[in-house]
């Protein structure tokens, strides 16, 4: 690089990763709070006398209100912006945490993670609305890596945290309200530093500034997505019904170890919660590295000169042949350090394709419809997690195996359906009339 283009680099300024790494940083929070239910089953179940199924109907609870909380967000970000938004989805999430300090039984479980579950779900549509606004479309593949490598560190570090406050606190109870208070922490440096988008935020540099605008227009059209159709139009696109699909397909393969994970390890190996710290962070590891992995592979692919279209198609074949090739091996699992191993991979398989799959509304509409479209994509996606939580506690009764066998196939059909449904990945124009 030259002296020139390296003092021209050094101008654009860095304050739009500041920002992605804040929204990382709620959604690590948010894995914390989500997993507590699973890593500290055990012992409510045992205090309250619960049983698997309860636990299937809570999750599904959290999931059905998950699914709607997607759509709903997707349209209040639309509607409030992506600083009020995120505001409205913490505060909310958060207070919900600490609520199930007070549950005494199914209902009351069920209740506050429905809660939960409404408003976690605006942290997906945020972050991609975010990421449409704060980056050009070369850094979104690697910007929505950042953020969903937030998802793979909190799955990391969660169980060690949750484990610990355990420990520390005695009771599942203080433990909820702990992990609880850590959201309206988070609310201090982001009420600070989102004062505005990138138009017109008083912090950002005129050539960080530039380099955002500009680098919004498709670089085989110089065209910057500008077509923000209503609901109807936007569903009547057989691209959006890519993205959609995509999500129905994928979605279930990560929830399938966030949910069950840890019931996963109790059941097959008699772990306790301390144990069940110590192996459930390892696929966690493999997800952050996917995460950074497929976000950086996208970039340099487009930055050599491939389309965006060949782009974002090769990484996520590549992220569903890890998938598929993971899941296989690991119906064969004989140690718990192999099966989280395999685990491991399968997840760095799935990160390196959803951060490209959660770009394509932003690579197909402009900033006024991309969280509309997140939040169908993210609705169907948790309608097909609900059945995948009502399916678990039929087909596992024995073992695991078909569950991971089940995985295979939706990583198969989530390709197919970006390959399918998504012939070319640009910028959308309306139908003619």
């Amino acid at each position: 690089m030259s002296t020139a283009a390296k003092e021209s680099v050094a101008k654009i300024g860095k304050f739009r990763w500041a920002i992605v790494t804040l929204v990382a940083l709620a959604t690590i929070i948010n894995y914390i709070d989500r997993g507590a239910l699973g890593f500290l089953w055990p012992e409510i179940s045992d205090e309250l006398g619960l049983t698997k199924v309860d636990y299937a109907i809570i999750l599904n609870v959290f999931t059905f209100a998950y699914a709607f909380g997607q759509t709903l967000f997707g349209k209040i970000f639309d509607w409030i912006g992506t600083r009020m938004g995120f505001v409205l989805s913490i505060v909310v999430w958060s207070a919900a945490t600490m609520l199930h300090a007070v549950a005494t039984g199914l209902m009351s479980f069920a209740l506050f993670r429905g809660l939960l579950g409404v408003s976690e779900a605006g942290n997906w549509p945020g972050a991609t609305k975010a990421n449409a606004e704060w980056f050009p479309i070369n850094e979104r593949a690697l910007a929505q890596g950042i953020f969903n490598s937030g998802a793979a560190i909190g799955g990391i570090v969660s169980a060690p945290i949750i484990a610990y406050l355990f420990v520390f606190l005695g009771t599942w109870q203080a433990t909820f309200i702990a992990i609880g208070a850590l959201g309206f922490l988070w609310l201090v440096p982001w009420l600070i530093m989102y004062k505005s988008g990138p138009e017109d935020h008083p912090w950002l540099s005129e050539g960080e500034r530039q380099y955002i605008l500009t680098g919004q227009k498709n670089v085989e059209t110089n065209e910057v997505a500008s077509y923000a159709p209503s609901s109807a139009e936007i569903l009547s696109r057989k691209e959006s019904w890519g993205v959609i699909m995509a999500s129905f397909f994928l979605d279930p393969i990560w929830w399938l170890f966030v949910g069950w994970l840890p019931l996963y390890l109790s059941e097959t190996y008699g772990f306790g919660v301390a144990e069940i710290g110590l192996y459930a962070w390892v696929p966690y590891v493999g997800a952050m590295f996917g995460a950074w992995f497929g976000g950086l592979l996208a970039q340099n692919r487009i930055k050599s000169g491939w389309t965006v279209n060949k782009s974002r198609k090769f990484v996520i074949a590549l992220g569903g042949l890890i998938m598929l090739v993971s899941l296989l091996m690991t119906i064969t699992a004989a140690t718990p350090l192999m099966a989280v191993l395999l685990m491991a991979a399968i997840l760095f398989g799935f990160q390196t394709a959803v951060g490209n799959i959660q770009t394509l509304p932003s690579d197909f509409y402009s900033g006024k419809s991309v969280g509309s479209l997140a939040g169908f994509a993210g609705t169907a996606a948790k309608l097909a997690v609900v059945g995948l939580n009502f399916l678990i506690p039929v087909i596992t009764v024995n073992s695991y195996a078909p569950a991971f066998a089940v995985g295979a196939a939706l990583a198969i059909l989530t390709v197919l359906s970006v390959f399918i449904l998504c012939p070319e990945i640009k910028p959308l124009k309306p139908n003619s009339p």
